[in-house]
């Protein structure tokens, strides 16, 4: 999927890239072994773990895969918006984002609430 990057954000990544000795071309995150190809998910796992450790909670209940689940979760509960999550997470079936996210009738119900006709 592509997005576009904000100005921050683009920022924040040409300085990474420079602090690193990188260029525009280089992959932002290389892979340790080989600086040609990029981090692999094994090493973002390890160094999750790392920072999860670091700032002391457990690293059992935090990871990779929560951290994108719980990104996913705030969009929907800020905006409502399924399917927009859908589209962000990559899921071909809305009902497998529902089941993702854990929407239940509760989430439905708050959200008819908070709308006014």
């Amino acid at each position: 999927m592509q997005f576009e990057l904000t100005s921050d954000v683009r920022a924040s990544l040409l300085a990474w890239l420079e602090r690193r000795g990188g260029t525009i071309n280089d992959h932002a995150f290389p892979s340790r072994v080989d600086q040609a190809h990029h981090m692999s998910t094994r090493q973002y796992a390890r160094l999750v773990d790392e920072w999860v450790s670091a700032i002391g909670l457990r690293r059992q209940e935090y990871g990779t895969h929560s951290l994108r689940r719980t990104k996913a979760s705030m969009i929907y509960k800020a905006t409502g918006n399924l399917r927009a999550v859908q589209i962000l997470l990559g899921h071909t079936k809305i009902e497998n984002t529902v089941r993702y996210l854990g929407v239940d009738l509760e989430d439905a119900l708050v959200l008819a609430e908070r709308t006014e006709i």
